[in-house]
């Protein structure tokens, strides 16, 4: 959350001559109302589903760069149909999540204490994100242009 994987993935798919697609973006389309929204609703069980799908759904029909939301590695189809695949993780600590978000209770997982909250999800999550990732690219305290010439020569997709 935060990490800045659309604004990343944009810049991406321009240097690399391909589209961008984010599933979040996906997610909010179909379903015409924002996540956090989905969440209260209808729960997070229900958001997860619906997630499954899009993730799906824009991996058989996108072949640019494609932004996941970050529990998207919890559902382990998901984490199957990325294995292979050029993934990066983008990783921050919890100091720069607070720089770039606020962790404000827009965020429908860290309504409560966001910190904290922010801190236990990484550590459920980490391991997943490293388990799919064929790179892993800090993004603290570097600009959206720096990140993503860290991704390129982590994919080694760096020309010239």
């Amino acid at each position: 959350m935060g990490v800045g994987k659309s604004t990343v993935g944009a810049l991406l798919a321009g240097h690399i001559g391909r589209g961008f697609r984010d599933t979040d973006d996906d997610i909010i389309a179909a379903e015409g109302r924002p996540i956090s929204d989905i969440f209260v609703d209808d729960g997070e069980p229900y958001f997860r589903a619906v997630e499954r799908r899009a993730v799906q759904r824009a991996l058989a029909e996108h072949d640019g760069v494609l932004a996941l939301g970050g529990g998207a590695v919890l559902d382990a189809s998901t984490r199957e149909s990325l294995a292979g695949r050029p993934v990066v993780y983008l990783s921050m600590d919890v100091d720069e999540a607070v720089k770039r978000t606020g962790l404000n209770v827009a965020r429908p997982l860290l309504a409560v204490n966001p910190r904290r909250q922010w801190r236990e999800l990484m550590e459920q999550r980490r391991h997943l994100y490293t388990e799919v990732a064929r790179a892993v690219v800090a993004t603290d305290n570097r600009t959206p242009d720096e990140v993503a010439d860290a991704v390129l020569d982590a994919l080694e997709l760096k020309q010239g």
